[in-house]
């Protein structure tokens, strides 16, 4: 029995170990994930999921273990992805969701997975999308994608997931800097976490006001601002009611066209991988264009030449039939 046979049929008998297994495959670029990934993908699409982006400090982990906590008391199974900054050194996870969710860690209806961005300008890795198909196909219920929350742009998430919470919080300037980065462009849902502390109302009101500027009269989901103080357990309800309204509309929209959109995002963002790996990784066009570039040529003039070669030769090979 091959190692990918023998882990599908550990994965479908329920071992939390081949899970672990599988995401670690995804996680690593393991040429064995895409033979593992066609044995299980017909599982694929049952599970919600539910991206959690904003910045450093606005209580992302905090919500996520209490949104995970009502999901469990309403007998939902919960899968819980924390994607960290990467390690400058070792290129794994620095921060350790799994740490700050202890309550939830003995619980065997959830499971808790920390990754590590890799690089990634959006602050979502490929390999963090790869293991949502397999936390989905493994048949758990709800999936929870927690982001990086580094920088501006955390437009990875929108792909990757169903419906994405921004998490913002008074006092920080969150609301300002939000609207400068055009964050509110990916949010489905605002939460103002920390609700009790002052500044509070101004948010809700800005965002409020944000969001109908932006959205209304465009026949588009206008994201509702939900508050809550997640340390405090309070208001948790109001943003898994948020979630489920925009469930709602999705469905209406008719749910699997839109998924089909993100999946075509996927496959270009695994496509461009690949092909950035085999241009510039080890035998690749490195060193043309160096030699290019020294003989007086313009970048302009490699760009065009490059791309010229490679689109003549996928044009050799024909058209797939």
């Amino acid at each position: 029995m091959s190692s990918v046979t023998e882990l599908a049929t550990r994965f479908r008998a329920g071992e939390k170990s081949a899970l672990a297994r599988a995401i670690s495959w995804a996680e690593n670029g393991d040429p064995a994930y895409a033979e593992f990934a066609r044995g299980v993908y017909a599982s694929v699409g049952r599970a919600w999921r539910t991206g959690i982006t904003g910045p450093p400090g606005a209580g992302k982990s905090t919500l996520v273990n209490e949104l995970a906590r009502v999901l469990r008391a309403q007998q939902k199974t919960v899968g819980i992805l924390a994607v960290d900054p990467s390690s400058p050194i070792s290129g794994g996870a620095l921060l350790g969701d799994r740490i700050r969710m202890e309550e939830r860690t003995s619980d065997a209806g959830v499971y808790i997975r920390s990754m590590a961005s890799r690089g990634s300008h959006g602050g979502l890795s490929r390999a963090a999308s790869d293991a949502c198909d397999v936390i989905d196909a493994f048949g758990i219920d709800e999936v929870l994608l927690e982001t990086v929350g580094v920088g501006q742009a955390e437009y990875d998430v929108v792909s990757a997931t169903d419906t994405v919470l921004v998490v913002l919080c008074p006092g920080a300037g969150d609301g300002i800097q939000a609207m400068k980065a055009g964050i509110l462009e990916v949010a489905d849902v605002l939460v103002v976490n920390k609700v009790d502390l002052p500044g509070s109302d101004r948010l809700l009101m800005d965002l409020e006001e944000a969001a109908h500027v932006r959205h209304a009269g465009q026949g588009r989901w206008v994201p509702p601002v939900v508050g809550c103080s997640a340390g405090k357990s309070q208001g948790i309800e109001d943003v898994l009611a948020a979630m489920e309204t925009h469930r709602v509309h999705l469905r209406g929209l008719g749910l699997e066209t839109v998924r089909a959109s993100k999946r075509v995002a996927q496959v270009q963002r695994v496509l461009h991988e690949r092909l950035s790996s085999a241009l510039w990784g080890p035998g690749g066009q490195g060193q043309r264009v160096r030699a290019l570039l020294e003989a007086g040529r313009t970048p302009y003039d490699v760009v065009d030449e490059l791309s010229s070669a490679l689109l003549e030769s996928l044009h050799g090979r024909g058209s797939p039939g």
